[in-house]
Parts: C-alpha cells; sequence; structure tokens
C-alpha cells in the first residue's frame, strides 16, 4: 500500500523558521502545501501564518526557488481550518521543542487526520515513541520522525526515525518521498535523543571548545584549524555557533545533559562560562551582529577571553601545523598530527580522537549502520568525510590502538573502552560489501528502496566506486560513454571545471557524431558539479596577445558549430543541468533538445564580466525565443527585456526556476529537486523524445527581430545608468553591442532574418571586443584574481 505515496497535499504545523521554510521548499518541490499556526491574538486570525509566510521573501539565502513563490502556500489556523487535514496526504509537525504542546496538538488533529495520511513529527531530539504515546492506535502506525536540517532548501540531510510501531512500508514511503520530491538525503535513526547528525556534530564542537582551553587557543584559531583544511565547511566551530545563534546552542547542549545522564560524556556536556555569558548578555551570534565575532566596519573582530574585548581576527596557523595538513597521505597526516608537540597538532588530534571515541561508543545506540553516521555528518554539518570514514582512510587498527593508549592514559575527555567490534581484525567500518551494523555484526549493504534505483552514481562513501560504462569515444576533452545495453548515451567533459576549449568543441561534434551511427539519444551531464564554467579564458586570452585574431575567431565559430551541431543532432541531445552552468556551458545547454536541472542550478551568460558578450549561440537564441513568444503580431521588443537586462548585467539566476523565468531555460524544461536523480531523469527524457519520433527543429529562418528601433531603446537605458555613474563607458559599450545582437542589428523594427544572421552578428562583435584593451585587461584579471574588473 505504502511503497509508493502520492502526495498532492501536505500539511505544516507550526509557522515558525523551521515550519515555514518546510513549507516553502515543498513549494519548490511543487506541492501544494497548507501551513497552521495558532490564531492570532488581533487582526485576522490567520495574521501569524501570513506573516512568516511574508518573511520567506525577506530571508537570505532565499527558503524560496523563484521570488514571490512562497505566495503559494494556503495559511490556515488550528481554530477554522483543521477540516482542511482530511485532504492531506501528509502531515508534519514542526512546533515548538516541547513534548506536552505537541502531544496537546495530536490530540487537536488526530480526528481530523485521513485514515491513509502519515503523521511526522520534525522533532530536533524529542522521543518519537513518547510523542505516539496519545496517538490512536490506527495512527501509530502510520508515524514517525522527519528531521529536516536547517535551511530545508539547502541542507541535503533529513533524519527519519521510527517510532516501535511504526509500519514498515509507511517509513519506506516517505523516504521515497523525501528522497525523489524533496531532494532529500535520508538516513535512519534510531529513537535517541538528538538522533545521529546533532548527537555527533554537537558532541564534536563540545569536544572543540573543551580542547581550546585545555590548549589555550583564540577562537580564531581554531576555526582556522576546523575550517577546510581538516575537510570541514568554512564556518568551522566557532563561526558556526555564531550562525547558528549561541542560544540555539546553549539550549542544545542543555538537551545533552538533561536527556543524557548516563552518557560517560555527560560532564562535558555544559555551557561553557563565556557561551553563558554572552547569551546572557544578547550576544547571540550573527543575528545579533555581535557573539563570538563581530563586525566593525571592514573588519572581522573575534572575542579575546583574556582581555575580555574584541581583536582583530587573524586564525593565525603555525606553519609546521599547515605542512601537517597539507599532507595528502591520511596517514602520515593522522601520525604526525598525534607525534608532534605543538599545542595546534595536539588539539587536531584531540578533538578527532575523542570524535571517533564517542562515535564508535554510540554507534550502536544512534544508528542501524556506519554509514548513517559519516552521511548524517556531511550531509548536515557539511563535513567532506564522515568521522568514520576519517578514521578508516588514517589506518584504523593503528588509530584505535592510539585512542586506546589515550584512554589508559586518561587523555580522552571519557574513559569508556572503546567497543570490542573496533579490535576484531577489521580494517574499518566501510567495505565493498557495505557499511558495519553492530546489532547484526555484518557489513549492511545500501538500501534496497526502489527509489535508490534512480541514483546511477550516489553519494560515494569512502573507497566506494560505481562502474563507469563503456567508453563509446573519447578524446583530450570529452569521452562518451554508455552502459551496456542502454541506447542513451553519455557525454561528459574532462576539463577543470568542465571549461570548454578546442577539445571539448571539437569533442562534441564527434561525440555527437558517433552517437548518430550508434545511440538513440545522448545526454551531456558531467560526474560534478559545476556543468561548465564556460570557455577557457587562458587559452583565449593567449590568442589575443599574439595578435592571432583569425585563430581567435576560428574559435569562435568552432563555438558557434558545436551549439549547432547539439541543436540539429539528428538524435535528441538533452543537457543535465547542476552548479554552475555559465557562458557557453548555458549556450550548450540552450541549445538542447531538452535541459533537465537540479534545482540548484545557476545558469547565466555571463561574459560582460570579462568584457565580451555571448557568441556561442546564445544570443541568437534569445532573440529566436523572443520572437517566438511575441508571435506573429506581437512586440518583439517587450518580450527581450528581461534578456537584455540579464545578460548585459551578466546575471546568473539564483536557482532552475529562476532561470526559467530569466529565459536561460524553457518552460517545458525538466527541474529535478535530487542531484542523485538527474542522470536517470535526463535519460529518461532522451528515450522519451527518441521513442515518441525525435525530429530535429527546422532551421530558424522567420526570426522577428527588434532592429534599429529596439538598439535605440536599450541606449535610453543604459544612457541613463552610464550618466548616473552605475556601468562604465566599456560596460555602456559592450551593453550596446549586446542589444544590437539581440536586437538582430541595425535594419528595420520587425525584419526578419536567420539564425545565420544573427550568428554572424554575434561573431563580429564579439571579436571586436575581443580586440580592445580594456576587455583583454577584464580577461587578464578574471584569470589572476577570479573577480571581474570595473574599468
Amino acid at each position: 500500500m505504502y511503497n509508493v505515496i502520492h502526495v498532492k497535499r501536505v500539511a505544516v504545523l507550526g509557522a515558525g523558521v523551521m515550519g515555514a521554510q518546510i513549507a516553502g521548499h515543498l513549494i519548490n518541490a511543487g506541492v501544494d502545501t497548507i501551513l497552521f499556526d495558532l490564531p492570532a491574538k488581533e487582526g485576522p486570525a490567520n495574521g501569524v501564518v501570513t506573516k512568516a509566510i511574508a518573511n520567506l521573501g525577506k530571508l537570505s539565502p532565499s527558503p524560496m526557488a523563484i521570488k514571490g513563490s512562497e505566495g503559494r502556500i494556503v495559511a490556515a489556523n488550528y481554530d477554522e481550518h483543521l477540516a482542511l487535514l482530511a485532504d492531506c496526504d501528509l502531515i508534519i509537525e514542526a512546533i515548538a521543542e516541547r513534548m506536552d504542546w505537541k502531544q496537546d496538538l495530536y490530540r487537536k488533529i488526530a480526528p481530523h487526520v485521513s485514515d491513509k495520511a502519515i503523521l511526522a513529527s520534525n522533532t530536533s531530539g524529542l522521543g518519537i515513541n513518547a510523542l505516539s504515546d496519545v496517538l490512536p492506535t490506527a495512527l501509530r502506525s502510520r508515524f514517525c520522525g522527519v528531521h529536516f536540517f536547517n535551511p530545508p532548501r539547502y541542507m541535503h540531510l533529513a533524519e527519519l526515525i521510527p517510532a516501535q510501531s511504526t509500519d514498515p512500508e509507511v517509513l519506506a514511503a516517505l523516504e521515497t518521498f523525501l528522497v525523489t520530491t524533496m531532494g532529500k538525503g535520508v538516513v535512519i535513526a534510531k529513537d535517541t535523543p538528538n538522533f545521529i547528525g546533532n548527537r555527533i556534530g554537537v558532541f564534536a564542537m563540545l569536544a572543540a571548545m573543551h580542547h581550546t582551553e585545555q590548549f589555550g587557543l583564540g577562537f580564531d584559531t581554531v576555526d582556522g584549524l576546523t575550517g577546510p583544511l581538516i575537510g570541514r565547511p568554512k564556518s568551522a566551530t566557532y563561526r558556526t555557533a555564531d550562525v547558528v545563534g549561541l542560544d540555539t546552542l546553549a539550549h542544545v547542549v542543555k538537551t545533552m545533559a538533561d536527556t543524557l545522564p548516563n552518557d560517560p560524556w555527560h560532564s562535558f556536556f555544559k555551557t561553557p562560562t563565556w557561551l553563558q555569558q554572552l547569551v546572557e548578555k544578547g550576544a547571540l551570534g550573527q543575528k545579533a551582529g555581535a557573539g563570538l565575532y563581530t563586525k566593525r566596519g571592514k573588519d572581522i573582530m573575534v572575542l579575546d577571553l583574556k582581555a575580555a574585548d574584541y581583536r582583530n581576527s587573524d586564525n593565525a596557523i603555525d606553519p609546521e601545523v599547515l605542512a601537517i595538513l597539507k599532507e595528502r597521505d591520511p596517514v602520515k597526516k593522522f601520525a604526525a598530527l598525534r607525534a608532534s608537540s605543538h599545542p595546534q597538532a595536539q588539539f587536531l588530534w584531540a578533538v578527532f580522537r575523542d570524535t571517533y571515541h564517542y562515535s564508535a561508543y554510540h554507534l550502536a545506540d544512534i544508528a542501524a549502520t556506519a554509514r548513517d553516521v559519516d552521511f548524517a555528518l556531511r550531509w548536515g554539518y557539511g563535513w567532506s568525510l564522515g568521522p568514520f570514514e576519517t578514521w578508516q582512510a588514517a589506518g584504523w587498527q593503528t588509530v584505535a590502538d592510539w585512542i586506546a593508549d589515550d584512554i589508559r592514559q586518561g587523555k580522552s575527555m571519557a574513559n569508556a573502552p572503546l567497543p570490542n567490534w573496533v579490535f576484531d581484525g577489521r580494517n574499518g567500518v566501510h567495505s565493498p560489501s557495505g557499511s558495519y551494523n553492530p546489532t547484526t555484526q555484518v557489513d549492511d549493504a545500501r538500501s534496497t528502496n526502489p527509489v535508490y534505483a534512480r541514483q546511477r552514481f550516489p553519494d560515494p562513501l569512502l573507497g566506494e566506486s560505481f562502474a563507469k560504462g563503456t567508453t563509446l569515444w573519447e578524446n583530450d576533452g570529452v569521452r562518451l560513454w554508455h552502459d551496456e545495453g542502454d541506447d542513451i548515451g553519455v557525454i561528459s567533459f574532462k576539463t577543470k571545471m568542465h571549461t570548454v576549449n578546442d577539445h571539448v568543441l571539437n569533442g562534441i561534434q564527434e561525440a555527437i557524431r558517433v552517437a548518430e551511427s550508434q545511440l538513440r539519444g545522448v545526454v551531456i551531464w558531467q560526474a560534478s558539479e559545476p556543468f561548465s564554467a564556460g570557455a577557457d579564458l587562458a587559452g583565449a586570452l593567449g590568442l589575443l596577445k599574439d595578435n592571432n585574431y583569425d585563430a581567435f575567431e576560428a574559435m569562435v565559430a568552432n563555438f558557434q558549430r558545436t551549439s549547432q551541431a547539439i541543436k540539429y543532432a539528428s538524435i535528441p541531445v538533452v543537457s543535465a543541468v547542476r552548479g554552475l552552468a555559465l557562458g557557453g556551458g548555458c549556450e550548450f545547454q540552450m541549445h538542447s533538445a531538452r535541459a533537465v536541472f537540479a534545482l540548484e542550478s545557476y545558469v547565466g551568460l555571463v561574459e560582460a564580466g570579462v568584457g565580451l558578450l555571448p557568441a556561442g549561440g546564445g544570443l541568437k537564441e534569445l532573440a529566436l525565443r523572443a520572437s517566438e513568444r511575441a508571435g506573429a503580431n506581437g512586440d518583439v521588443l517587450a518580450e527581450l527585456k528581461t534578456a537584455f537586462e540579464s545578460v548585459a548585467m551578466a546575471k546568473v539566476s539564483s536557482s532552475a526556476p529562476e532561470a526559467k523565468s530569466l529565459h536561460l531555460a524553457r518552460p517545458d524544461d525538466v527541474v529535478v529537486l535530487n542531484a542523485f536523480e538527474l542522470l536517470h531523469v535526463a535519460k529518461q527524457q532522451a528515450r522519451a523524445l527518441a521513442e515518441s519520433g525525435y525530429r530535429p527543429p527546422l532551421p530558424a529562418r522567420n526570426i522577428r527581430v527588434a532592429g534599429d528601433v529596439g538598439i535605440a531603446t536599450f541606449k535610453m537605458m543604459l544612457v541613463n545608468m552610464l550618466e548616473g555613474y552605475f556601468i562604465s563607458k566599456h560596460d555602456y559599450d559592450i551593453a550596446v553591442r549586446i542589444a544590437t545582437v539581440l536586437s538582430g542589428g541595425n535594419v528595420d523594427r520587425n525584419t526578419v532574418v536567420d539564425e545565420e544572421w544573427l550568428i554572424r552578428l554575434e561573431r563580429q562583435h564579439f571579436v571586436e571586443l575581443a580586440k580592445t584593451q580594456k576587455t583583454q585587461e577584464r580577461i587578464a584579471h578574471m584569470l589572476t584574481n577570479g573577480k571581474p574588473l570595473r574599468n
């Protein structure tokens, strides 16, 4: 019954920070959503909810994939609208973390819940079994915990926590919905306080705080040590605390102290004195403008406990320790950390040791397998590797012996022994057969839930690899491959950041020719982000500096041929986009028979930022689409306005849906929420097109353009910006050329042109801009500094 759950409508109970954002992300996923809260004491009864919905449009980063879409959430209150629950397939409770409040609400809603609906609590750590005690027997089998991490749009992790009475089919169905519809990475947690992610993640922060004091380090030094250098986010430890909110952190720590009285590390579950003092002063972190860090003018200041004041932050890391952290062999790296007498190295070893110790000791309590722990920390806390992965990479048994030795010497935070399974001769917890399950004492393979068959390349664990398919053709730029028996091929780029050079251009053209003779369709897809960062600027600048303009123009012409080859291939070419799709990468997807986007796709024709204009057919496609939208008698110029502004300002979409609103993607292009399903969906789209008797589009010979009126209109806009010092003279010149190409050149308004006319215009203005000194300065500055130059 529940192997697949058809969720047409969802109710979210609680319009607080999490509830409102969960509702917003459901709207991102295209799910009809009702948001409930208490009736307002004054004004309209739905005032609490309508205010929360309005606030979604003000948050940064935006919880909404497209501006204004929060207005699609239906506002409701508990007094007037409980009858609406009868039509909901899923109800997510997300009110404050009070057991009594949640249970009171369950009693109130239970009579209105459909006999097929699933009820889930978004609690961050309350007992799921205890919560279910007040539910009617018939509803208990359809109740579980689902803990989204904040912010729900961007954090991949969702923890699923079954109660003892939860029907396994209900859990599997909800997992399917979370993975495909909401794009989540799901781990199954046991019903223990703080579940997996926060249990281990907060402990790691507490360990870092304890050892910060022990080794006399500054908060900024610890952040320098516990950030990207060890595979953690830039916010590291103390910046993360500021972002989360110091009051929130103190609350979580207190919850651990209250709910885990028998934990061997319980004495460390206490709020540090400095943290309590900051909370009492209202210095709660980023939301209050001050916490462990504050900003004075342009300077980032960090709290100095000895001086009881803020000082300039420097993240000073000793060169000796930095050299250790840059060692690529994790075995050598961890041996050096443990052997070093430097306080910074000792600090790092101590934090790693205690996190490993805690994770191993509690594995059987909190998770089914070690895989769940590692994924929870990767997806919920942004670690590049989970704790068991880093331990295994450093040499499992050697590190285990070091930990045991430190425990015997009283160096560890607790004297609890490591579990026996750690020393059973294993080389780690992850193997080709699966990940260690402490209950069964065997390695469990990945989930057999059919939803994961949609992930050809799931997020790999340490040492895990997946068949790369059979190569049909490749050169230095691209590889064309397919799975045995599959008639849909894949083109993947081999360049850094998947930039486009001559090898890629020639490779795409040849790969398409090979695919046309052997396959029914082909997908352009990359094994990792980005889709493509655009053209190889270094190669282009080299030609310009050598004054080799003929070769430069030939390169541009080859770029245009490649885009046209994609568009006019005899088989469907589908682009599967995630991450950045800039410049030429954007143009390739624009020329595809169809594009499939991950929600987090950042798409733009950004050439203006380096003093150029799009010349891979992007402007031509925008002009063509404007003509098609206008129809025979509409206003082409009006249809060009959005495209002109986005290209002239080098705007990048904040999501795939926004790319559609910028006309950089088509209305019928597909958006998927789970990036790991992108290749599957793209191949299905290519197969469906082939099955429907795909034919490439006919050459566009009747493109109606805005002409000289369009150029003049855009110039008027630009003159105002130039005179107001919003743009430079070179910005103006670039934008005028963009306007000229989009408008079809200096021809009469509504003149009909063909693709070749627009392609020649693109190439002409691109090459002329490239010859200017200011454009070459912009390209060189971007290559040197990674930032655009305003000149």
